[in-house]
This record gives C-alpha cells, sequence and structure tokens, in this order.
C-alpha cells in the first residue's frame, strides 16, 4: 500500500498506454452492474491520477452515474499485467475542461492511450461530446510476471 502515486506512476501508465481500452462498470438502480469498454485519459495533477472519460451522455450510463457515481475500470492484457481503478464519476462539460481533455486525448495521456475525438465529434464545442471526471479513490496495478501488486490510496 501506498498513498504516494509517484510509486506507482510509471508502471501505471505503461500498462494503461499498452493496453489502452478499459472495461466500465456502472450499478443500476436495482445494484446490477453494467459494462462497456472505453478508453479513457488520466493525468497526474498535483502528484494525484486524474483520468477524464470523453463520450456520450446514453440514457443508461446517466442514470447510472445519478443513482450512485462510483465506477470502476479495469484494464488487462494476456501475460496478466492489469490495473484495476476504483473511482468517483462527475459529468463536466465546461468547454475549457472539454478542451483540456481533446488535448489530452490528441497527446495521448499517458503516451500510448487516447485517440483523435474528430473520429466522433466535430470539436469540443461539440453538443454532443460529454466529459467524465474521474477522481480515483483506490487504484491496484498487477504486474504480471509475478502478479506482484501494488495499491495506491490518497492521503487521509
Amino acid at each position: 500500500m501506498t498513498t504516494s502515486f509517484a510509486e506507482i506512476e510509471s508502471e501505471f501508465n505503461a500498462y494503461i498506454g499498452a493496453i489502452r481500452y478499459a472495461t466500465m462498470v456502472t450499478v443500476d438502480s436495482g445494484n446490477r452492474p453494467r459494462t462497456r469498454i472505453l478508453i479513457p485519459i488520466w493525468e497526474n495533477v498535483d502528484g494525484k491520477p486524474r483520468g477524464w472519460l470523453a463520450t456520450y451522455k446514453t440514457p443508461v450510463k446517466a442514470a447510472h452515474l445519478a443513482g450512485n457515481p462510483h465506477t470502476s475500470f479495469s484494464y488487462w492484457k494476456p501475460g496478466n499485467s492489469s490495473v484495476a481503478i476504483e473511482a468517483t464519476a462527475t459529468w463536466d462539460d465546461d468547454l475549457e475542461t472539454k478542451r483540456h481533455v481533446w488535448d489530452l486525448y490528441r497527446a495521448t495521456s499517458p503516451r500510448g492511450a487516447g485517440y483523435d475525438l474528430g473520429a466522433f465529434w466535430k470539436s469540443p464545442a461539440d453538443p454532443r461530446l460529454h466529459v467524465l471526471r474521474l477522481e480515483p479513490w483506490r487504484i491496484q496495478v498487477i504486474r504480471g510476471t509475478d502478479l506482484r501488486s501494488r495499491i495506491w490510496t490518497p492521503p487521509v
């Protein structure tokens, strides 16, 4: 266990950049999980991880997060290297935020993650583009070669 994101950041970035796709889990009003495959991006803000998800605000996703903002993201690849992220998700459709997220996706953050959002939306101002801000409260990084596990939680 660690409260210093710096201790796992390089492994976190390497695995996410190589894997790219994450399974996102939300929970419906009956406490049943729902999964979907997406590509969130991540950055370090003041020594802590912050994620962003450019997405469509579908009725199901919006209803699930309105009822329970807790979500989980799972990255896995053959060889068993993986990252599990537990986070809270909130909609953040401020135009400046959308521009920032658009740029992070273009730059790939971390390296290898992300894509050109222009394939789905016209610009950061496109009203169909919505952004979820992801604030992790637990991250587990597992190295596949020996299943060594390291867990980050923010300082209390």
